[in-house]
């Protein structure tokens, strides 16, 4: 059998399937299976995991093309409007034809304005891998392996996205290669794939419809090509290859009525078994006495593994029992004709639901007519038909109401074997059996089951008896809305009844608690009982909070109200914590909710906020002066005019105006209007250096990546993310914010509101970016260094080696930190310590002269200007 087969054959049988012989055991045991005939592999248990139960694999009946010799003749045009596409998935399954290494082209899709709108192609390669390329407005992605040129049915799907030119590879239910990028015009997002175009099966179109040459059609077979507007998921991809079809967003299907079929490609109907799992399991191999892994598809002998004690006490039970219950269900079963005339020595395959409900239901009545207690014999048979029915297959095409009525049998079958009269029977078989707890789990997998019942219309199932479970079991939840309960609750700020929660540590001072979240109280009843339970919960915050912000600590904390009406942690914990919910576990049943502690962060002294204010001041001057000296030395030495150094004059400028604004902000602390305006400017000022920055990236970025867009239209969408950006963010805060703009004692943005977002927020994504980039370009000068080096010095030492890869990753380390401003990183650091906070300001404020001895004293452009200065000067 298959290895799922396998191991439900051994269950059923109250074994396991063979596990792995102990080391040193192995050749002693391949003798004894050798001694008893069997030879090749067996089957092993899996120890450390659960193989999932297979999908069903169904025979997939469907209509295929097949195209023949490479010709411009053939070809299927489909007959389908298709919308705009900003989003695609294209999956099909294929047959190779193997017979050429020439480029085929799968299907072409095109428009009047582009005739290379959407095509996959491929071709075999030297190593014997079939190729693929999308292309997408044109645009044309690597060719790389995806499978095997074996002649064999494979699966494939192709996705791409309009967001980042995202475009993704399948085949087989495995991704085999994704980038981003794909057809992306510059640094702005690429078109959605244009729409009401010709989409054509077999052949690459060169004009709208028509003109294919013979060496880029498609030679093999080919069928149920389906088409959606959005990108599948991995799960929805995996479904769509075991031919379960997605029907959201779907926008071609395969159908022959829907395609124009070319005369000579030839139509054909074929039946083949969709793939099923992917899953290796582990055998042993007789013969070598060693070990390996398999596709659980195979059908391979097995041996079932039973405890000694649990063996005999099975046989012993065979023998003594009267068979009585057995016999009776047999004679009943000779009345219904679809029911197997020994249905309890049927073999794994042979049960469906259609016998299994009619089996159960002969069983039920069987066990109501049976008076005296269950024999042990008949019990371990009652067991082991109910685990061949917990794994019945089910099947698309049965009826949801036979699968109800399967597990209102089973439920009552399980009730019957519950009975009180059969505690000495559950006593006599415990060594084969877990007990009782053997029915828990069996209906546990039959409840799996029954999940094809649950749709937005039915959300839920009830199947009662009265051995399963609790009688009359009542859930009931109460959701008070956090705006009407919290104007009701205690002032946080003095109640006693937070003040047990109140804490203070290291420098941190305790302010407040709030209720931060709704209300909910849980209670569970049974026979209309309250039962206490353990509970994990998910509330959402009032108002979305950040764990640690520039002045404040929020602590959050899962409570439940105490004997005397406070809240309490007492048996509730945090799960986990995000920005928007809370998710808390308790072991007991009440009212939950989600507390938010205050605590101010560590107060500076006054010596230690003029020393920072001393060493900001001096810093941003010499940074100052250091960027002024730099930007005269740009415009003056005559430095070559390019994007680069367009770029750098734009960043040296906003941040010498920025860093000249700070130094003097102070001085307009006294003046409301006044300080007003400075905060304004120097919340612009600073964006537009940081959005400098991010340019700087960009033009990085595309000195390491190919970009299709010319100097002119780059440099105007540089102008526009380094001065317009900023603009609209300063615009947009103070429209929306503009009574809590400015901070109370100095002039900057409020760091008490969100308006600090509109400074952090654009700060921290530009960071992100910036040091996404310089881990690209450190990996690509890392590589290229190290082909540099097997060239020039082939046969240099290890330490040589070492030395050079170090370099080649410090070096642009080193180069691009200021103009990145990845510096800037420490001030997430700085409320956390003071140590932290000087080194912010050191970093930060002599940025400037780090930019002046980068760019300008050991740049060549710069020095080579001078040079020419000099010499001209001199001649």
């Amino acid at each position: 059998l298959d290895w799922w087969h396998a191991d439900r054959f051994c269950d059923q049988r109250f074994a396991q399937l063979l596990f792995e012989p102990p080391d040193g055991k192995q050749s002693s045991f391949s003798k004894l299976l050798q001694s008893h005939h069997i030879t090749g592999s067996v089957w092993l248990n899996e120890r450390d995991g659960v193989l999932h139960k297979p999908k069903w694999r169904r025979n997939h009946i469907v209509p295929v093309l097949v195209f023949g010799d490479k010709t411009d003749t053939k070809y299927v045009k489909v007959l389908s409007d298709f919308p705009a596409l900003p989003a695609v998935t294209a999956c099909a399954h294929l047959q190779w034809d193997t017979r050429t290494q020439e480029i085929a082209t799968i299907f072409s899709y095109a428009v009047p304005a582009f005739i290379n709108e959407f095509q996959l192609r491929g071709f075999v390669d030297e190593e014997g891998f079939v190729r693929f390329a999308l292309i997408v407005h044109g645009h044309h992605s690597p060719y790389l392996p995806v499978f095997r040129a074996d002649g064999q049915w494979h699966h494939f799907c192709v996705t791409w996205q309009q967001e980042n030119g995202t475009w993704a590879i399948y085949a087989d239910g495995k991704r085999r290669a994704s980038a981003s990028g794909l057809c992306a015009a510059g640094l702005a997002a690429p078109q959605a794939i244009y729409g009401q175009g010709t989409l054509i099966i077999g052949q690459d179109q060169d004009s709208l419809g028509g003109t294919f040459k013979a060496k880029e059609s498609f030679s093999g077979n080919i069928t149920d090509l389906h088409i959606w507007q959005k990108v599948l998921s991995v799960e929805q991809i995996e479904n769509v290859r075991s031919c379960w079809m997605v029907e959201q967003e779907l926008v071609f299907g395969w159908s022959l009525n829907a395609l124009e079929v070319e005369s000579t490609v030839e139509e054909v109907t074929a039946q083949f078994l969709c793939p099923g799992p992917v899953e290796e399991c582990r055998v042993f191999e007789v013969g070598s006495s060693g070990f390996r892994h398999t596709s659980c598809l195979q059908s391979l002998p097995f041996i079932c593994r039973y405890r000694k004690d649990a063996y005999w006490q099975l046989k012993k039970a065979q023998l003594e029992s009267s068979h009585f219950l057995v016999s009776h269900v047999n004679m009943l079963a000779k009345r219904m004709v679809q029911i197997p005339e020994n249905i309890f020595a049927s073999n794994v395959r042979d049960m469906n639901l259609s016998v299994a409900l009619s089996t159960l239901d002969v069983l039920a009545t069987a066990l109501r007519k049976e008076e005296t207690p269950v024999e042990s014999s008949d019990l371990l048979t009652v067991l082991q038909l109910l685990k061949q029915v917990a794994d019945v297959e089910v099947q698309e095409r049965e009826e949801l109401e036979m699968l109800e009525q399967l597990g209102q049998y089973y439920v009552e079958v399980t009730e019957l074997i519950l009975e009180e009269q059969n505690i000495e029977t559950w006593s006599s078989i415990s060594q084969a059996v877990r007990g009782p707890m053997a029915v828990v789990e069996l209906c546990d997998r039959v409840v799996s089951l029954l999940a094809p019942l649950l749709t937005s219309g039915r959300t839920k199932i009830t199947i009662q008896h009265q051995n399963v479970g609790l009688r009359r079991v009542t859930v009931r939840n109460m959701w008070f809305g956090y705006g009407s309960l919290q104007r009701c609750l205690p002032s946080p700020g003095d109640s006693a009844a937070f003040q047990d929660l109140a804490a203070s540590d290291g420098g941190q001072k305790y302010l407040s608690t709030a209720v931060g979240t709704a209300v909910i109280s849980s209670t569970v009843l049974s026979d209309h009982q309250e039962i206490s339970t353990s509970v994990r919960y998910r509330l959402q915050h009032h108002t979305q909070r950040v764990v640690i912000s520039v002045c404040f600590l929020f602590l959050l904390l899962c409570v439940s109200p105490d004997a005397g009406g406070m809240w309490s942690t007492a048996g509730c914990s945090v799960v986990t914590s995000l920005p928007d919910s809370t998710v808390c576990f308790c072991n007991h049943t009440t009212n939950f909710a989600v507390l938010l502690q205050v605590y101010k962060m560590e107060q500076r002294t006054t010596k230690e906020e003029l020393t920072l204010q001393t060493l900001t001041f001096i810093g941003c001057g010499v940074s100052f002066c250091a960027l002024v000296v730099t930007f005269i030395l740009f415009l003056v030495v005559g430095v070559p005019k390019s994007e680069r150094t367009t770029v750098h004059k734009n960043l040296i400028f906003a941040l010498a105006t920025a860093e000249a604004l700070l130094m003097f902000s102070e001085l307009a602390k006294t003046n409301q209007v006044l300080c007003f305006m400075v905060t304004a400017f120097l919340h612009l000022l600073f964006m537009a250096a940081f959005s400098w920055m991010l340019v700087e990236g960009l033009l990085l970025w595309s000195k390491v990546v190919a970009v299709n867009m010319s100097e002119d239209r780059r440099m105007k969408f540089y102008y526009a993310t380094g001065w317009g950006l900023p603009v609209i963010i300063v615009g947009v805060t103070l429209a929306t914010s503009f009574n809590n703009y400015v901070a109370d004692n100095y002039c900057w943005l409020n760091v008490q509101t969100n308006v600090i977002w509109a400074f952090v927020g654009p700060v921290l994504f530009i960071l992100a970016v910036n040091t996404f980039v310089l881990f690209r370009v450190v990996m690509v000068t890392v590589s290229s260094a190290r082909r540099r080096a097997k060239m020039l010095t082939p046969n240099s030492s290890l330490e040589n080696q070492i030395g050079i890869q170090i370099w080649a990753t410090a070096k642009p380390v080193l180069v691009l930190l200021p103009v990145l401003g990845l510096t800037w990183v420490c001030g997430i650091l700085v409320h956390l310590s003071i140590v932290w906070a000087y080194v912010f300001i050191v970093l930060n404020s002599l940025q400037g002269l780090y930019i002046f001895l980068v760019y300008a004293i050991y740049n060549s452009e710069v020095r080579n200007a001078i040079q020419r200065m000099k010499d001209k000067k001199k001649a």
